[in-house]
């Protein structure tokens, strides 16, 4: 069975905004993600077709990422309102990029898309190591 790596509840919520794309990051498709981004969800149209694919793409991301320590859905949390003062960095254990996110604004806003990219791949090779 696998681990329950994100939460389909935080999906949900993340789709009431996801012509931004903010549930497709959380799931791990940064591109489709960034695509939405752009698009405003494919206009709307991806989005409401996303309605019924979050528990698919909930499933897929709890087979893909590996569970441990440090919780997806928090870190997540802390990147989406905190992502530019580097608290998601220093809540993994990255204490200097993390202080260095605080002093630069997330490295000048760079870093923190960077992160919206990598977020649960960053999280599944720190929770392998422990």
């Amino acid at each position: 069975m696998a681990d329950n790596t994100h939460s389909i509840t935080i999906g949900y919520i993340l789709w009431l905004f996801g012509f931004t794309g903010s549930h497709r990051f959380y799931y791990g498709k940064p591109i489709s993600g960034t695509l939405y981004f752009f698009t405003l969800g494919l206009l709307f149209i991806g989005w409401i077709v996303d309605l019924f694919l979050i528990p698919g793409m909930d499933r897929r991301a709890d087979l893909r990422f590996q569970e441990g320590s440090i919780d997806y859905t928090l870190a997540w949390i802390l990147l989406t309102f905190l992502g530019i003062f580097g608290i998601h960095r220093m809540y993994m254990g990255k204490w200097l990029s993390g202080l260095l996110y605080l002093l630069t604004g997330g490295l000048f806003l760079i870093g923190y898309v960077y992160d919206y990219w990598t977020l649960n791949d960053q999280i599944t090779v720190l929770n392998s190591r422990r």
